[in-house]
């Protein structure tokens, strides 16, 4: 008998207008880092869709196993091993990466892994790369809607550390390490695409 893989019903309703938009965004060649593979559905449904990537899975040491059987079972050529990433620990163990991806993460993690994050990819991201972050946010400290407002409500419930993220923090947070908000896609489900891109590279105000 098979073992069931690891689902997520969220990862399968918006992994459709996410590539949508992702395939704008991360439009050459390169390898996309993505923070917080999770299930394994977002790699393989975007790396299915955008041959000219090579896509870098990686989760904390304590979730690195939920994606690796549905990622063997794809054998996508374009699929990397699957690694181990603590934002904590530096320096990371994915150095190299064009593009950055993570979905439904900042809410997650507590906020100095946030900021963690953002230094990571801050120190490495290329002039001509772009980091996209996915998931439902909060401007000026206002919810964008009462699903969100619950959302955040039961997070907080269930951890402290854990809660929806002002834009303006996370834009603050980028400009510290070099990179500017540059855009912020409406997406289904009251969810967000924001697009960060290194700061001297765009002549356009930073748009929070």
């Amino acid at each position: 008998m098979t073992t069931p893989l690891p689902f997520s019903q969220a990862c399968e309703n918006n992994k459709a207008p996410i590539l949508e938009r992702l395939r704008e965004i991360f439009n050459a060649a390169g390898t996309v880092l993505e923070i917080g593979t999770g299930t394994g559905q977002h790699a393989v449904h975007f790396a299915a869709g955008m041959h000219h990537l090579q896509w870098q899975p990686t989760d904390h040491p304590r979730a690195a196993h939920l994606a690796v059987a549905r990622l063997e079972q794809a054998a996508l050529p374009n699929i990397l091993p699957m690694l181990e990433l603590d934002v904590g620990n530096t320096p990371w163990v994915v150095r190299e990466f064009r593009w950055a991806f993570s979905a439904n993460t900042a809410h997650i993690m507590a906020w100095t892994e946030v900021e963690q994050m953002f230094q990571g990819i801050g120190a490495s991201l290329p002039d001509d790369g772009t980091f996209c972050l996915y998931g439902p946010f909060r401007h000026q400290g206002k919810f964008t809607s009462e699903s969100n407002r619950a959302f955040d409500q039961s997070l907080r419930s269930q951890a402290q550390h854990m809660g929806i993220r002002d834009i303006e923090d996370l834009s603050a947070l980028a400009q510290a390490v070099g990179l500017v908000l540059r855009e912020d896609y409406a997406m289904p489900a009251n969810n967000e695409m924001l697009v960060f891109v290194p700061g001297h590279l765009t002549n356009k105000r930073p748009i929070v």
